[in-house]
């Protein structure tokens, strides 16, 4: 770029290019042009030459268009059986058999302004003539700029190999977010991954992935529970007062999930804000006796010092089978080993941790599923292979990786997990089938 006219790194606009037309018809030169737009002057050169538009020539006067057809004297170019004795430069069909035929193009259009904006003779040359005009210049700008981003930028083998990556782990349940984390190899975004099979370039459609839904709008109408009094020093805002006095408490959110209609068993679901680890449990019933079994069998196994560093603090819901706090906070041999807190009621917002976590449970548990034929191994395995998922919330790691970082051993030893190989997780149905 020419060191006196400072560009601005910026397209040619329709006003630009309609300054471009009536200088042209000026005959203002193309450096005039360029320094009133900041452009360079090759600029401008290149917009005229890509965006000028042929007029043909009017075959009403003469069909042939050689350069030599004044003193061209050829005979029978075609070849005819029957040879034709009248000159040739005279047949319709002269220019189109003809081996030396050589275009006749006016020599001003092969040099700058490459135009016929603003020749004098334009309007009795008979000759082809070029003419730029702003408004068919921008439409043809505005369509190249639009066609430039369609299609994918990927080579057919790349896709081909890709796919044969992607579509399997996509149809195990697994997330793009996921599959990329576990596969370096694949040189893309998650978003392209998404566009990708949202336009149909892959073997997987967008009702193949797992979280491709569309969220009810909320209620706004809802009942207010009943305070029991069991909830006195127990509130929201309770737990809010006691984590701005123990800001670094590690905190556990509880809930359960229950099946269709009918179905007995529920899921005991116990979820660790810090790291993102859920714990599930199948008990054999929703009531307050189940969930204290599990937390007494879970202290057996950990020791009561134990269950207290591991749940320090929980967070449920005023679900009944939590309506014994009490029964829960009180240890086997009646010593405190958690403090419970209930949220507002209708307030699941309030542990959002649980409720977004239960949807890796619906991908292979979804509602209408009866639990009464699933066993502890059953939901062990669930969770092992949930706790396996790469989270882009945790930096690409997942929450078993996490786990052994901030929890206690022992703990992990009493949990029973185990982590799952990356392309060997399953979050379909098919998991438990």
């Amino acid at each position: 770029m020419s060191n006196l006219i400072p560009g601005n790194q910026k397209h040619l606009t329709l006003d630009n290019r309609i300054f471009i037309e009536k200088s042209l018809d000026n005959n203002l030169p193309f450096k005039v042009i360029a320094k009133y737009l900041c452009k360079d002057p090759t600029t401008v050169s290149k917009e005229v030459k890509k965006h000028r538009s042929l007029t043909s020539r009017n075959n009403f006067v003469s069909h042939n268009h050689c350069v030599h057809r004044g003193k061209c004297g050829l005979t029978n170019v075609c070849k005819r059986t029957v040879a034709c004795k009248k000159q040739c430069r005279t047949c319709n069909a002269c220019n189109t058999h003809c081996d030396q035929f050589k275009n006749e193009i006016c020599s001003k259009v092969l040099k700058a302004p490459f135009v016929c904006n603003g020749c004098s003779k334009k309007a009795g040359c008979r000759l082809d003539k070029y003419f730029y005009k702003a408004t068919q210049a921008n439409r043809q700008y505005k369509t190249i700029l639009v066609e430039s981003r369609n299609g994918i930028n990927i080579s057919e083998d790349s896709l081909n190999q890709m796919d044969a990556i992607v579509t399997p782990l996509i149809l195990q349940g697994q997330t793009p977010y996921q599959i990329l984390k576990n596969h370096p190899e694949i040189k893309c975004s998650e978003k392209t991954i998404y566009n990708y099979i949202a336009s149909g370039v892959l073997s997987v459609k967008n009702i193949d992935l797992p979280r491709k839904v569309k969220y009810k709008p909320r209620k706004q109408d809802r009942p207010k529970a009943k305070d029991t009094g069991i909830f006195e020093g127990r509130t929201y805002n309770d737990f809010m007062k006691y984590m701005e006095a123990h800001p670094e408490t590690n905190v556990v959110e509880m809930d359960t999930v229950v099946g269709c209609e009918g179905s007995r068993k529920v899921l005991l679901t116990l979820f660790f804000r810090s790291c993102k680890l859920m714990l599930i449990y199948l008990l054999p019933d929703k009531t307050a006796t189940s969930v204290k079994k599990t937390f007494d069998h879970l202290e057996e196994k950990m020791s009561p010092i134990g269950f207290y560093n591991t749940f320090p603090v929980i967070l449920t819901d005023r679900g009944t089978e939590f309506s014994n706090p009490e029964g829960l906070e009180c240890g086997i041999d009646n010593t405190i080993r958690t403090s419970i807190f209930f949220c507002d009621p209708m307030a699941s917002w309030q542990k959002p941790g649980i409720e977004k976590n239960h949807e890796y449970i619906r991908s292979v548990l979804p509602k209408g599923s009866s639990f009464d034929k699933l066993t502890q191994w059953d939901v062990t395995r669930l969770a092992n292979h949930i706790n396996s998922t790469a989270r882009a919330s945790l930096n690409g790691r997942t929450p078993l990786e996490l786990a052994q970082l901030l929890l206690e051993k022992h703990a992990l030893n009493a949990f029973g997990l185990r982590e799952i190989s990356c392309d060997d997780i399953i979050l379909k149905p098919k998991l438990l089938k």
